[in-house]
């Protein structure tokens, strides 16, 4: 695609390889644009969605049933060796299994699925209508706040409510609370119970307590928790323990909490990084007045981070290693990202944009510090 006149007076940007960053972006990576410029992005980035979608075929769909029955593989073979949890050996392999059993279900299948990645296929078992994942969130709570709150106003303050979830101040325009002193444990804690904590901010409380959300639709929306909860509960501390008998019983409702826990860690971690590492930017409310689709793909880009790794790597944080990819085009089916990330990353040092990537223990430590410096006044 032909880069416009105005873009070429840019100060020249180094491409550099997997796992760095670029160093030449300005600290305020949007300004230097032009609304040319941005328009233009615009432009590269829809032309580069409609190739890509116009391309989908058998291979992307059977990508996607490939790792669905993996994933059913997984589940069904550790389930079953705990059968035996009373035995060590049997204990660690089912526990294993079934740990990447949940990754997969919900990062690379629910997420994606949920987003109606895989809407195109037209198969009523693989879509975002009748899709329900091993998560205690309902997929309609999630595709609510996830789908349309958080994928519109990414980064928005005021907004997005996922900026720190209500509970954590992760910018510093966010109000300086005394709770927010101990919010490097309120993370730790969030982190060992994500599925959970997920659910309850699904809920809404925030609004409810403003008074932004009518009787009838608090109650319906705490009916569909309820029913999910006590689903989840029952299946894993209930129903699958109690097929391994009466002495299997604790060891195999111990192997369902370690999984659980293995995958809220998992996802946690990976999230947390798309959203939160330095130098990820936020933005004001006024910032959607008007905004054009340019304006739109750069707020997301500069509102997300990466995660550098190799194909399993991506595969197992569903390939939100890709979340600005993800974020640009969020219905494109998973297994394009890698395919993408290059030539949206030439995008980004053409026109001088910082393009935040990194292995995840630096990013994972970049939000640390983050959590930490801002749990004092002040941070800006």
């Amino acid at each position: 695609m032909t880069l416009p006149k105005a873009a070429t007076t840019l100060a020249p940007i180094a491409l550099v390889g997997p796992g760095t960053h670029t160093t030449t972006a300005p600290s305020s990576s949007s300004e230097h644009l032009t609304p040319e410029q941005i328009e233009q992005i615009g432009k590269e980035l829809d032309a580069l969605r409609t190739e890509v979608m116009n391309s989908l075929g058998e291979k992307d769909a059977k990508y996607i049933r490939r790792v669905i029955a993996t994933q059913r593989a997984l589940e069904f073979g550790g389930r079953a060796v705990l059968l035996f949890a009373r035995f060590p050996p049997a204990w660690l392999l089912g526990t294993a299994a079934l740990s990447v059993a949940k990754i997969l279900d919900n990062m690379e299948i629910g997420h994606n699925v949920l987003h109606g990645q895989w809407d195109w296929m037209r198969d009523p078992k693989i879509h975002s209508t009748t899709w329900e994942w091993d998560h205690a969130t309902p997929a309609a709570a999630w595709k609510r706040t996830h789908n349309y709150e958080h994928h519109t106003f990414t980064n928005i303050r005021g907004k997005d409510r996922d900026l720190g979830y209500t509970v954590l101040r992760v910018t510093p325009e966010q109000e300086w609370k005394p709770i927010a002193l101990i919010q490097p444990l309120t993370n730790l804690g969030l982190s060992l119970i994500f599925e959970w904590g997920i659910a309850l901010y699904d809920l809404e409380f925030d609004r409810r307590a403003a008074g932004e959300m009518p009787e009838e639709e608090a109650k319906a929306q705490m009916a569909a928790f309820r029913r999910k909860a006590l689903r989840q509960i029952a299946k894993d501390f209930v129903l699958y323990p109690a097929l391994s008998g009466p002495r299997g019983f604790l060891a195999t409702a111990a192997a369902n909490l370690v999984a659980n826990l293995v995958r809220n860690v998992w996802s946690h971690a990976v999230i947390f990084c798309g959203h939160f590492p330095e130098p990820t930017e936020t933005f004001e409310e006024s910032r959607l007045e008007g905004e054009t689709r340019g304006e739109w793909y750069v707020r997301q880009m500069l509102g997300s981070a990466n995660l550098s790794g190799g194909p399993i790597f991506h595969i197992m944080t569903g390939n939100l290693s890709h979340q600005i990819e993800h974020h640009c085009f969020p219905d494109m089916p998973s297994n394009r990202y890698r395919q993408i990330a290059p030539k949206v990353r030439e995008i980004c040092a053409r026109y001088g944009l910082r393009y935040n990537t990194g292995p995840l223990p630096k990013q994972y430590f970049k939000v640390l510090k983050k959590i930490a410096r801002l749990a004092l006044p002040g941070g800006k």
